[in-house]
Parts: C-alpha cells; sequence; structure tokens
C-alpha cells in the first residue's frame, strides 16, 4: 500500500464544485488501495479578499493578526473537503497547521518548517481515513498561528511527505506538468515527463511559476518524489526526481525568463578595491535582492559596473545609487527597466560544450542583442531588451529542438 501526499492549489478548489471533483479524485486514489493526505490552499482569491480586509483596517497590519486572519482561507476549504468525502462514505479528518502541530519558527508571514508531528495523522490513516490538511500554515513554539509565505501550501505538502517517508507527493494544479517552456510564448513547448531537483530549481528561480521555490529545495533535501499534474484532466504529469544517467546526453531541459527585471548601471566609478561593496553594501541594507553583475573596466582607469534587481525594487535601488554617486565621485547612474532575463538550463550542460556558443548564436540570428550574461553548472541567463522575450524563447526552443522528445542515450 503507497502512501500519496495530493496537494490541491486555489483554482483547484475555487467553487464547491471543484471541491466535489476533488473529492471524487481523492476516492479514486483511494480505492486503487492508497493511503492519502490531502493538503489545501485556500479557495482562489479568498486570500486576497483577506489581504484587502487587513489593508482596509491597517497600512501595515500587526503580522501576527495577519497571520490569524490568513490562516482562515485553508481552514474553509479543509472542512468543505472533509463534508464532500464523508457525503460519498469516505472517512475523512480535517487539520489546521496547529492541529498537526506543523512546528515553525516566529518569522509570521514567511515562517519556515522545523519539525512536525505524525502521531495523529498515522493513527488517523491506520483507522482508513483520509487526512486532510491545511497548508500554509503552522505553529511557533508559543502557539502562535504562523503562515510560510505564499505558494507555503507546496512547502506544507511536500515537508509532510517528507516526515512520513511518502511514496510521492503529488501537486495538483492548472497545468498538466512542467514544460520545456510557457505554451503561452512558444505553442510548440512540451510537457516534460522527468525533470531533476536541480533543473526544477533553477526554472523555479528564474522565473517559472509551477512550483514554489522552497518547495523543491525541500523535496531535493529529503529526497522526496514529486509529481506535478492537471487537477482538471487525466494525464502522468512531470515527476521531478534525483539526477538519472540521461546526463550525459547533450540536452536541455527547458526555457525559463522573467519580465520583472530591471538594470542599474554606476559608470565613472574609481577602479580602486572595495568599489563594490560601496556600490553594493546600501543596496544589500535595503533588503534589496541583486542578480546578475558585469564589471567592465575602461581605459581611463574608471569602471563601468552593472546589475539587475526585481523591477519591483528599481526606484527604491536608483535613489540609493544617485546618493552613491556623489559619495563616490562617479560619473552618473543610469536605469533600464525594458529588460528581461531568458536562461537555458540543464544537466546535460556539465558534460558538454558549445551549449553557450550555440544560443548566442542563435538569438544573432534574430538580431538580439545580448546585455548581460550570467552562467552556472546547468544555466546560462542572458538579459536582452523585453521586446525581444517572445522571439528570443521561440528562437532558442527551436534552436535546440525542444519540441521534440530527446533521442535514447
Amino acid at each position: 500500500m503507497a502512501l500519496i501526499v495530493h496537494k490541491y492549489g486555489g483554482t483547484s478548489v475555487g467553487t464547491t464544485e471543484k471541491i466535489e471533483a476533488v473529492a471524487e479524485k481523492v476516492i479514486k486514489h483511494k480505492n486503487a488501495g492508497n493511503q492519502i493526505i490531502v493538503v489545501v490552499s485556500a479557495m482562489s482569491g479568498e486570500t486576497n479578499r483577506l489581504v484587502a480586509l487587513a489593508h482596509a483596517i491597517s497600512d501595515q497590519p500587526v503580522p501576527r493578526e495577519l497571520d490569524v486572519l490568513l490562516a482562515t482561507g485553508e481552514q474553509v476549504t479543509i472542512a468543505l473537503l472533509c463534508m464532500a468525502l464523508e457525503k460519498r462514505g469516505c472517512k475523512a479528518r480535517s487539520y489546521t497547521g496547529g492541529q498537526v502541530h506543523i512546528l515553525t519558527d516566529n518569522a509570521h508571514n514567511k515562517a519556515r518548517i522545523r519539525e512536525i508531528e505524525d502521531r495523529h495523522i498515522r493513527a488517523d490513516l491506520e483507522a482508513d481515513q483520509v487526512v486532510v490538511v491545511a497548508g500554509f500554515q503552522g505553529v511557533d513554539e508559543m502557539g502562535n498561528i504562523t503562515t510560510l509565505g505564499r505558494g507555503g501550501s507546496d512547502t506544507t505538502a511536500v515537508a509532510l511527505a517528507a516526515a512520513l517517508k511518502a511514496d510521492e507527493c503529488q501537486i495538483y494544479t492548472d497545468v498538466d506538468g512542467v514544460y520545456t517552456t510557457d505554451p503561452r510564448i512558444e505553442p510548440k513547448a512540451r510537457r516534460l515527463s522527468k525533470i531533476t531537483f536541480e533543473e526544477m530549481l533553477e526554472m523555479a528561480s528564474l522565473g517559472s511559476k509551477v512550483l514554489q521555490i522552497r518547495s523543491v529545495e525541500f523535496a531535493g533535501k529529503y529526497q522526496v518524489p514529486l509529481r506535478v499534474l492537471s487537477s482538471f484532466e487525466e494525464g502522468e504529469g512531470t515527476l521531478i526526481t534525483l539526477e538519472d544517467e540521461a546526463v550525459e546526453e547533450a540536452r536541455i531541459s527547458g526555457i525559463a525568463f522573467n519580465r520583472d527585471e530591471a538594470q542599474l548601471t554606476v559608470s565613472g566609478v574609481p577602479d580602486q578595491p572595495g568599489i563594490a561593496a560601496g556600490i553594493l553594501g546600501p543596496i544589500s541594507d535595503a533588503n534589496i535582492e541583486v542578480d546578475m553583475i558585469v564589471q567592465n573596466v575602461a581605459a581611463d582607469d574608471t569602471t563601468d559596473f552593472t546589475f539587475t534587481v526585481n523591477r519591483g525594487d528599481y526606484k527604491k535601488a536608483m535613489k540609493i545609487l544617485q546618493q552613491v554617486v556623489k559619495d563616490m565621485g562617479a560619473r552618473e547612474v543610469k536605469g533600464d527597466e525594458a529588460i528581461v532575463k531568458i536562461s537555458l538550463v540543464g544537466v546535460g550542460m556539465r558534460s558538454h560544450a558549445g551549449i553557450a556558443s550555440k544560443m548566442f548564436q542563435a538569438l544573432a540570428a534574430e538580431n538580439i542583442n545580448i546585455r548581460m550574461i550570467s552562467t552556472s553548472e546547468i544555466k546560462i541567463s542572458v538579459v536582452v531588451n523585453q521586446k525581444y522575450l517572445e522571439l528570443g524563447v521561440r528562437a532558442l526552443h527551436a534552436a535546440f529542438g525542444l519540441d521534440r522528445e530527446p533521442d535514447p542515450v
């Protein structure tokens, strides 16, 4: 008998009709001889509604009380799903994060899971019940309700699967798996049958919205087989698992992209030790994350220092740099919000040369100018003008043959 953790997101449980459909799916899997734990999010739009209520009262809600409010969304869903299961003759029991005793730290609104008490869940499973757990939430050592941040239900599901040594954690969503790229950009995008944790982590960090980054980290750390499936249609989905023998193949698994990028350049900086720290220190102090960095030394012994930030932090970063320019005696600071990042991801890069040159040739053939480049063992990222996003993604997808199944090794 296999132990399977199901997770259903907000769109999957967005109406009572959809909750009834989830109940049917859960019963089908249980009747196939499996023990089932279900983790659910709040109904679609509910968390946004609760946040709006909080901000109607206060511009800066007290974090502890905001968590108390937000945690109610999942509580509605677990109760309704259990009702739907019981109506169909399937024994079920609901648990909030606190009732399961999902212990977290006390960082309200972005808490991290420390441990999970599995005793009650195991007893319920042995009693042939479906266990339904509220995602996104837990409690700290003082018993205060905490929430895990946006997308935290994925993390709850993976953490439960790890704690109970589940055979698989299945994430049901509004897409039927992980694709080579966004099908809305490239209609020829192909669903991947399998991808490694490492590749999925890169894709998630580079802009793919299929899974929350922390859930992939958790699954990789505890080696929990993770599968992404559609809530609305049958299929095998995409299995996210350990690296396999196919790494020797010269393959790219996918193309990720991020529209939320902005570029900043401090030019005419004196070329001397400590300059990078002098520029990025104030940026870091303002809690602004820096992504790609390029430094060029000019013939006049000055440096141009360029880096990217999230577009939402652009104005804040620009204001900080204007003061930095004055303090350093640099020439000027310039910025550009009209950029995007396109990334190739694939474990096959480790063992094959020529991936980067092929990428650059494909972009050059479309007259797409590359403004910045960043690489790691299994990814190559470039910054280009935002008007070339779709053309760039499609050109790379074709150049690397991602619309075709890879040849067997």
